[in-house]
């Protein structure tokens, strides 16, 4: 039986910091890393263009440092940063697996990292590398989530697959409320007015406005980076319930 073909030729990743950490409070787990690589190879050996996003919150949340009482800007900041460092170890992954890949911070940090800049990001793309965007957008007062959106729609990316620690999105905190609902399919709209714990507000609204859907799944699920850059059920999808969803 022939393989199936991935669905999107062109795909938004966003990880999160405590991805990177596994069962671990704080830090890195290298066998995530090792997974979430190989997994990445094998979408883009398939021919789709990848572009990942990272958080940082293995290491620091802004917020979090916010209500410890270091001032807002300067924690969120801090938080970017701790963004690159995951970025890194990405990077140094995926090369170890055999894929040429390229870091773009939005903090103009030349000795670590390549600016961001969008055509360079996208000639990478094309040129069938996988592209790291870290530091979020370089401002504070906006999450990766919104990084995330951002730099799907300026790269033309057809899809932002979020990769989280629950199987999709909920009605409800599913640790805390056992008659929770799962969602298989969910729109925009929903997801703002419900106020569902997806992404923040401008993120949604930033795939609203440009039709681009956001499959959120766990990715601790076998081969799940795979399965939902393929289009299989995965998740749950959110959409304008066009023909995209």
């Amino acid at each position: 039986m022939a393989e199936a073909k991935p669905r999107y030729k062109r795909v938004l990743l966003k990880l999160s910091g405590e991805a990177f950490g596994g069962n671990r409070e704080w830090g890195i787990d290298s066998a995530v890393l090792r997974n979430v690589a190989r997994q990445i190879k094998r979408v883009m050996e398939s021919g789709v263009n990848v572009g990942i996003v990272v958080g940082g919150g293995n290491f620091m949340r802004g917020a979090d440092a916010e209500r410890d009482g270091m001032e807002r800007a300067t924690a969120d900041y801090a938080g970017m940063v701790a963004t690159l460092i995951n970025a890194l170890a990405l990077q140094d992954t995926l090369e170890r697996e055999g894929v040429i890949t390229r870091t773009q911070s939005a903090i103009n940090i030349q000795q670590i990292a390549e600016p961001y800049i969008r055509r360079r990001a996208i000639r990478h793309l094309e040129k069938g590398r996988a592209v790291i965007f870290a530091c979020g957008t370089g401002n504070p007062y906006m999450t990766t989530d919104t990084a995330a959106a951002l730099r799907a729609v300026e790269i033309g990316a057809e899809v932002v697959l979020k990769a989280t620690n629950v199987d999709g999105i909920y009605s409800a905190d599913p640790k805390k409320n056992k008659n929770a609902e799962r969602f298989e399919k969910i729109t925009h709209f929903e997801a703002l007015n419900r106020r569902l714990e997806v992404m923040d507000s401008t993120a949604i609204s930033l795939c609203l406005d440009n039709n681009i859907p956001i499959i959120v799944f766990n990715l601790q699920t076998p081969d799940a980076i795979e399965r939902a850059a393929k289009g299989e059920p995965i998740g749950t999808i959110v959409s304008s319930g066009d023909k995209n969803g």
